[in-house]
């Protein structure tokens, strides 16, 4: 099936069933229901059921079509930033041409076009879905299921949200938080606090410090977005903390500021440091990507569409796939903007073509041919360095 445009009013109907069950990551009674949301909508196209594989109170969704090898992952995800009762302040609509509500754009019509597109292939033998419960928060609990799906797959394709104007996501940056804490001395701040040692005063001193790791020239950025001291107002601190928040294009980058981080001095005598991590996920590199998006842009310039790609600075279950040696594309989603802000939206019209080269894509990768897309090389994992030849944004 090339053209959707037919079906376009079930991927509506399937949309809003999807939009309408919120689902917050850190709702694990939410999370149980949109599993079973996701389970009921996928079995009714593809005609089987999926795992679940529950971990940590989280239920993660899997299919895998035939006995052929596994050669492409379809990833996606059902949790979102929204919390329950969002719904009465942004609800549902279809308005102009345009879908609005919690997580239609980020990334539940994605989930809309895996199964559509799915539904429409005549043999979906090598592909494996993997829909999972905790994306949005890092993916805590699947992390290790998404790397393990991915290893020796051709291809790992990723239903998240295109960038703007439809763009795919040919490199994303890695994503790490970690925290410093320093540990002072408490004393009475009234009566002897030269007895303390002031964990707040050493804390904003290595502020700056950590701040200054940040290299704009190669896009990494250190932002120290928390701190915590004291306990009381009367009290010298005795203990602070500051959460940092790390994104690199690089591996290479990732470890200098991890091991920087480590390596921090105290200025004040008597304080110690502690580091440590609590995230830490690869960046998506170009060469991941670039032999599956020169794939992609063929498969679209043989239905008439040019495709560009662009990296952008959040992760997603992506830099996991790019981290297994797996191929990956990303970005495959819908076309529309706004992800979690309060103007989350999804472009109607893009929803068809976007779901048939989704479709086109599938059987390029698994041998065969689609509608107007004629057979493309075969494919090859593009080499390190290789990219799109654009500049990225």
């Amino acid at each position: 099936m090339d053209d959707f445009t037919a079906a376009l009013p079930a991927m509506l109907a399937d949309l809003e069933t999807l939009v309408t069950c919120e689902t917050p990551s850190a709702d694990l009674a939410a999370l149980a229901k949109g599993a079973e949301v996701t389970a009921e909508f996928g079995t009714r196209l593809l005609g089987t059921p999926p795992e679940r594989i529950t971990v940590g109170g989280r239920t993660h969704l899997r299919w895998d079509f035939g006995d052929a090898p596994a050669r492409v992952l379809l990833l996606g995800h059902y949790d979102t930033v929204w919390p329950i009762g969002t719904l009465e302040r942004i609800p549902w609509s279809v308005t102009g041409g345009v879908v609005r509500g919690p997580g239609c754009f980020d990334m539940k019509a994605g989930l809309v076009m895996i199964f559509h597109a799915l539904a429409a292939l005549p043999d979906r033998a090598g592909i494996t879905v993997l829909v999972n419960a905790d994306e949005e928060i890092g993916s805590p609990t699947s992390g290790a299921l998404v790397e393990e799906n991915a290893r020796g797959r051709t291809a790992a394709l990723v239903l998240e949200p295109s960038a703007d104007g439809g763009a795919l996501k040919i490199a994303r940056k890695g994503v790490a938080r970690h925290t410093v804490e320093v540990h002072g001395r408490a004393a009475h701040a009234g009566l002897e606090p030269e007895r303390g040692i002031n964990a707040l005063v050493e804390a904003a001193h290595q502020v700056q410090v950590i701040a200054a790791l940040a290299d704009p020239g190669v896009g990494t950025t250190v932002t120290p977005t928390m701190m915590s001291a004291g306990s009381a107002g009367n009290t010298v601190p005795a203990l602070a903390s500051v959460e940092i928040d790390v994104r690199a294009a690089t591996a290479a980058e990732q470890l200098r500021v991890e091991t920087a981080l480590a390596g921090l001095r105290p200025r004040t005598p008597g304080v110690s440091l502690r580091s440590s991590t609590s995230v830490s996920i690869p960046p998506l590199e170009r060469a991941a990507s670039a032999g599956l998006f020169d794939l992609a842009r063929r498969v679209a310039g043989g239905r008439g569409t040019e495709l560009r790609g662009v990296a952008v600075g959040g992760g997603s279950d992506g830099n996991r796939t790019a981290a297994a040696g797996t191929p990956t594309l990303d970005g495959l989603g819908a076309v529309g903007g706004g992800a979690h802000a309060d103007d989350e939206h999804v472009v109607v019209a893009e929803l068809p073509g976007r779901t048939g080269l989704l479709v086109a894509l599938l059987s390029e990768l698994l041998g065969g041919t689609s509608g107007t897309t004629k057979s493309a090389p075969g494919f090859v994992p593009a080499g390190p360095g290789e990219d799109d030849g654009r500049p990225a944004r």
